[in-house]
Formats: C-alpha cells, sequence, structure tokens
C-alpha cells in the first residue's frame, strides 16, 4: 500500500527545487488591489441596495479564496498528467455551454451563467482554460497537424465549435478565446500562408455574430458616437470619471462617478474609479505591474522543462495581455464596450476562481525549472 502510495504522489505531485516567488507576489498583489478598489467602486451603491458597505468584497474575498485554494492544489500537480484529460476536459466544457443556452440564467439580458443551487457560474470562462489545455497540448504532442492546411483546420474544429456557442451569448469572450488559439498556434509553427486562408474566415465569422445580432451592431455604432445615444452613458461616465482624475487623482475613496453614475462600476468599469482616484500615475503602476507578471510568465515559459508547459504558459499570457487590453480600451473608448472584466481587479466569482486555478497551472510549470546551478552540475557531469 506504502509503495503504490509513494509511486502515485511520484507520477502526480511536484517535488521540484525552485519556486516562482516573484509570480506569487504579483498574483497575491493584484488580488488584493482588487478587493481594495471593489471595495472603493461598490461600497455605495452596495449600501444603498443591500444595507452594508461590504457585499461585494465580502464575494469577492469568498471565490477569491476558494481561487487561492485551487492554485496552490493544481501547482502542486505535474501538469504533464492533464494530456491525458484534454479532451474529457473539451467535451464537458460543450456540454456546459449547451446547458447554458438551454437553461442559463439571463443578467443583464444575457443567458451567461448556470444556476446550480446556491451556485451560479460562468461555463465561457472556464473556456479559456480548457482552450489553452488543448492548444498545448496539440501543438506539442501532433506537430504533424500542423505542417498542412487541412491538419491545421482539423486542429482547429474543436476549438471553434466551442467559440462558435461561446460567441451565441458572449462575443467579447469569444474574441479572448480566439486571441488564445491563434496566439498559440502562431507561436508553435512557422506556417503563416495558412493565415490567408484563416483570418479571411475569421473575419467573416466575426462579421456574420456581430451584425446577426442587433445589439453588437449598435454597440459600434455607440463607440463612434458615445455622445448621440442613450447606450453611451456608461462610457460618457467612465470617460468623465478618467478626466476629472487628472494625473494624481482624487484620492483613494474619493470617485464621484462611483456614486450611481458608473453602472456596474466594480465590474468592467472599475478601471475608469482607479483612474478618477488614483490619477494616470495610479493607472500607469498598475499596467507596470501587469507588465511585470507578464514579463515573469515569459521567463517560465522560456524556462519550461518541455514544449507543452512553455505552451501552456503562452497561453496564459496572451490571456491575460489580451483581455487587459480589451477592459482598458473599452473604458477609454478606444473600442466598443464588451463587457471584458479586469484581471484580478474587476468583481466576478467565476472569473477571479478560474483566474487563480490558471495561476496554478502557470506556477506548477515554474516548479519544474531548473535552477541554473542544477544545471551546470548535470552539464559537468555529462561532460
Amino acid at each position: 500500500m506504502t509503495q503504490k502510495m509513494d509511486k502515485f504522489f511520484k507520477r502526480w505531485i511536484v517535488k521540484g527545487t525552485y519556486f516562482d516567488y516573484p509570480t506569487l507576489f504579483y498574483i497575491v498583489f493584484l488580488s488584493f488591489f482588487g478587493f481594495v478598489m471593489i471595495y472603493s467602486a461598490s461600497s455605495f451603491i452596495s449600501y444603498r441596495i443591500y444595507g452594508n458597505r461590504v457585499h461585494f468584497l465580502n464575494f469577492q474575498l469568498l471565490f477569491a479564496s476558494l481561487g487561492f485554494i485551487g492554485m496552490i492544489i493544481v501547482s502542486k500537480i505535474r501538469y504533464q498528467r492533464m494530456k491525458r484529460f484534454t479532451i474529457i476536459f473539451m467535451v464537458i466544457e460543450l456540454v456546459l455551454l449547451v446547458a447554458v443556452l438551454i437553461k442559463g440564467v439571463s443578467v443583464n439580458g444575457s443567458s451567461r451563467w448556470i444556476q446550480m443551487g446556491a451556485l451560479r457560474f460562468q461555463p465561457s470562462e472556464i473556456a479559456k482554460m480548457v482552450i489553452i489545455l488543448y492548444m498545448a497540448y496539440i501543438c506539442s504532442e501532433k506537430p504533424e497537424l500542423m505542417k498542412t492546411l487541412k491538419g491545421t483546420v482539423n486542429m482547429f474544429v474543436p476549438v471553434g465549435v466551442l467559440i462558435i456557442f461561446i460567441a451565441i451569448e458572449n462575443m467579447s469572450t469569444a474574441i479572448i478565446c480566439i486571441a488564445i488559439a491563434g496566439g498559440i498556434w502562431l507561436i508553435a509553427t512557422p506556417q503563416l500562408k495558412y493565415l490567408l486562408v484563416i483570418i479571411p474566415a475569421g473575419l467573416a465569422g466575426g462579421a456574420l455574430m456581430i451584425f446577426g445580432r442587433g445589439y453588437r451592431g449598435d454597440r459600434i455604432t455607440t463607440w463612434l458616437d458615445p455622445e448621440a445615444t442613450e447606450l453611451g452613458y456608461q462610457t460618457m461616465q467612465g470617460l468623465y470619471a478618467i478626466a476629472s482624475g487628472g494625473l494624481f487623482g482624487r484620492g483613494l475613496g474619493q470617485s464621484i462617478q462611483k456614486m450611481g453614475n458608473i453602472p456596474e462600476a466594480q465590474n468592467d468599469m472599475i478601471f475608469s474609479v482607479i483612474c478618477e482616484e488614483l490619477g494616470i500615475v495610479g493607472a500607469a503602476a498598475l499596467i507596470l505591474v501587469f507588465l511585470l507578471l507578464l514579463w515573469r510568465c515569459k521567463f517560465i515559459a522560456e524556462g519550461a522543462p518541455d514544449r507543452y508547459g512553455s505552451f501552456i504558459v503562452c497561453g496564459i499570457i496572451i490571456h491575460i495581455a489580451v483581455q487587459v487590453i480589451i477592459n482598458m480600451c473599452v473604458v477609454t473608448n478606444l473600442m466598443p464596450n464588451t463587457g471584458v472584466t479586469l484581471p484580478f481587479i474587476s468583481y466576478g466569482g467565476t472569473s477571479i476562481v478560474f483566474l487563480m486555478v490558471e495561476m496554478g497551472l502557470l506556477l506548477g510549470v515554474s516548479r519544474q525549472i531548473e535552477p541554473e546551478g542544477h544545471r551546470q552540475e548535470k552539464l559537468a557531469d555529462e561532460n
């Protein structure tokens, strides 16, 4: 029995000599900064609706704690063991997305949530991690598929099916998933000529999804002239907040626009509150922390012991970078409103839980990086 347990732990549990503490620091820092800003952005509306100022903060703390536990557990698992479950993850995710369309809970006009008792979660948030694992597996274990156009198309079919189901109710997450899948593929293969087929097909599909549903076309019209329509109210209030913050901001907790003027200020528009309270300097400091996190992710990707781990980390880099860029561009009206949250910062239970699990995968890869001293010892032994 003891031998079986020892064999199990050797196969599943990482006992690496390295752990990337700088990455963990950035994750914790961004999470705690998010708690502060969620409280600041939501305390007024929380008191008005629920009679207490910490309603949204309490839920974020709860889900972030669950996510942190999941991160620690996943970081100790050998990520290579995930390969055998890749197809199972894809099938489960597809079932969840179909369930959303059939019996999904509608919030603010979109059916993106599944209700299971007191638990409500958003399957499209899980899809980002599932696609990262799938693309990393295919690109590392079946590179022969990428040598032909037919193989490349076949590789993208399962991802494309998931993205279609996501895009029906959540175009913004579908865009992020496309970026993740396409980004990992571009990193893995030099066959850029296939872009001549893939890009037009993607643009045609995107145009169909945008103009096939009226409200998505309205968002583009609103983006071009937010003052001309009531739909531009949220965007204009966010811009007022950014403008009033100036260089150094009004001070933490001193936002005026959060007093019911910015709808859902604690969610995807939280960056406007950050700009109003902390100014351009505070917003730039936040962007710098995101850049430092991505730089550490690049270090982990380069030091990963295999291509599978490297592609997983590349997918995580693309996910975080694209989501941060989209959120900030929407808040500053550089692109149409999409409802994308700011990673680690915005309020959202499913988002923070599975983002933390992704961070567990990231740290799990880092655990298997061999320190430079160990590498030199191995080289010396081989010589």
